[in-house]
């Protein structure tokens, strides 16, 4: 399949890749059925989803029943009169139904809006004003619906309601029954026009680190930009059974649990469950063989606290971690525990994988990777001028005269913002980061995050690293307090191991002091110490290191 899409596809070192790298790029490129249904011709008995649940249940689906299931349902929502450009949110936790409904709303133009259950009432008329959106597919959750229902008068451009319920519940008023109602639609017609190249095919909300969240559009090309992420740096290929820990709501799900994927032809597992617990996660890998695991690194974090000898993790192959920066503590004790090196990659809801730890190169532990060869990745200074290597500078994308493929059409509604982020020929991220000698980027932290302290400029990740390493830590987060002598002195907010909180107090305040001097440079260390049970985080689960600086404003 890939060779259909690639001019090369098997490099065997870094240089290879970074001058061999060719995508062949179709006209009106359409990933149901420029791939899925290309698979499901040529490998219909193939097994494209193997999904199940905490209750126990089990779904195996092959591509061909896949391209089946997504025609039904794309004649479906046809009938509800949803077609190109109508843009539709999807809330569907981990619900088999929500790979049919992205597959069904690609093959008819549709652009589709995941969003995570967690949205409140004033969340969802945000989006639906925002977004005009025309139709909400959603889980039936009471939560979810309620919050849908108490939308509804304020959401006029919204024409369907929708709700996949378990059979035998009762429908809520005002929403169609998908159950019952999809599969009595007629044989689908592919349309005589789906899309071209630039249309828009998906958007996300970003999940509002630091204010309201943006519209981020993607074109149909997106979809091919992950290609890299599945089958480079994910390393699958065809007989791969892949597990991402991923919200479907959220970039992650599709970074991990659709595209590059079904590009590769592997396998995706899905396990839907309610409330993560590390052992039954490491129960299902063990249960299922899973060869390709991708998740967070806080995830990572609560596995190597169990014993990792009570399970049978054989079948492993490779693991991959993002969604925040990886502590190389929590590196090097995985390796330690599993034989396992995780690699690491780096990127936006604006983009796919941007940097990232391929299977041809050595990872290093805590560094994010080297650029992904699809994009053409600097580091400037404050004033737009590259940085040295060893000097701490914002990633961006070169963009030149061409978008490369994966990253984003625009902040949709929003051309201001969208200047903000793109000009004079560069995609600014926001994300700081430095440049080691062999390549290898390091990440730093949010451009708002860093820390101006004494004339020093310190990242909040490097403290955070050295804190993680101390057994007491089990999360923490770094930010700046104002001081009238040093401007800022660095205050740390941690969450402690349920064993040392009954340790909460001065000494252990002094012991990790103590402890940061020794492991990075002595003036990083957090005058400040604050325990806390949980962190601030978004929907996302990503930490709001702004709602920590407002409270302390406040006090």
């Amino acid at each position: 399949m890939i060779e259909r899409f690639l001019k090369q596809t098997k490099f065997t070192s870094v240089e290879d890749y970074n001058k061999n790298l060719e995508f062949i790029i179709p006209e009106n490129f359409n990933f149901a059925y420029d791939v899925m249904d290309a698979w499901a011709e040529e490998a219909p008995e193939k097994l494209a989803l193997l999904w199940t649940n905490d209750q126990g249940e089990e779904i195996r689906t092959t591509y061909g029943e896949l391209k089946e299931q997504s025609d039904q349902a794309a004649s479906y929502l046809q009938s509800l009169g949803i077609g190109k450009n109508d843009p539709v949110m999807l809330i569907l936790k981990r619900r088999y139904e929500w790979w049919v409904v992205m597959l069904a709303l690609c093959k008819i133009g549709a652009i589709v809006i995941p969003a995570t259950h967690m949205l409140t009432k004033k969340d969802i008329i945000y989006r639906n004003t925002r977004a005009s959106v025309k139709a909400i597919i959603c889980v039936d959750d009471a939560y979810v619906v309620s919050q849908i229902q108490a939308a509804m008068s304020e959401s006029p451009t919204v024409k369907q309601y929708i709700t996949i319920t378990d059979h035998g519940k009762p429908i809520p008023e005002g929403f169609h029954d998908w159950q019952s109602e999809w599969k009595n639609a007629p044989k689908f017609v592919r349309p005589a026009f789906v899309n071209s190249n630039d249309d828009t095919m998906l958007m996300y909300f970003t999940s509002g680190t630091s204010g309201e969240p943006k519209m981020v559009a993607h074109d149909y090309l997106y979809a091919m930009g992950h290609l890299s992420t599945g089958v480079f740096w994910h390393n699958l290929h065809e007989g791969s059974l892949h597990l991402t820990v991923a919200d479907t709501g959220w970039g992650k799900a599709v970074w991990g649990k659709f595209y590059g994927q079904w590009f590769a032809g592997a396998t995706v597992f899905v396990f839907d469950h309610e409330k993560f617990n590390a052992d039954t996660l490491l129960r299902q890998i063990e249960k299922y063989k899973v060869t390709s695991f991708c998740a967070p690194p806080t995830i990572y974090r609560f596995m190597i606290r169990e014993d990792l000898s009570k399970y049978d993790l054989s079948s492993l192959e490779y693991c991959c971690t993002a969604g925040e920066a990886l502590n190389p503590a929590v590196f090097d004790k995985f390796y330690e525990k599993t034989g396992i090196k995780m690699m690491e990659g780096f990127g936006q809801t604006e983009t796919t994988m941007t940097l990232g730890t391929f299977p041809w190169m050595e990872p290093k532990p805590g560094s994010m990777g080297i650029p992904n060869a699809q994009y053409n990745i600097d580091l400037v200074r404050a004033d737009g001028t590259p940085c040295e290597d060893g000097e701490k500078g914002e990633i961006v994308v070169r963009v030149g005269d061409r978008k490369p493929i994966g990253l984003f059409k625009e902040y949709y509604r929003d051309p201001e913002l969208t200047r903000e982020a793109w000009h004079d020929g560069l995609y600014h991220t926001g994300d700081m980061a430095w440049r080691d000698e062999d390549g290898y980027y390091w990440f730093e932290g949010r451009i708002d995050d860093v820390i101006k302290s004494s004339g020093y400029r310190i990242g909040p990740f490097e403290v955070e690293s050295a804190l993680m390493t101390h057994p007491a830590v089990v999360e923490c987060a770094i930010t700046g307090v104002p001081d009238d002598i040093r401007g800022m002195v660095v205050k740390a907010t941690v969450v402690l191991g349920k064993e040392w909180k009954d340790k909460a107090g001065d000494e252990l305040i002094k012991e990790l002091q103590q402890h940061v001097k020794k492991v990075t440079a002595p003036y990083k260390y957090p005058r400040i110490i604050e325990f806390v049970d949980e962190l601030p985080k978004t929907i996302s689960g990503k930490i709001r290191r702004v709602e920590i600086r407002k409270k302390d404003a406040e006090k």
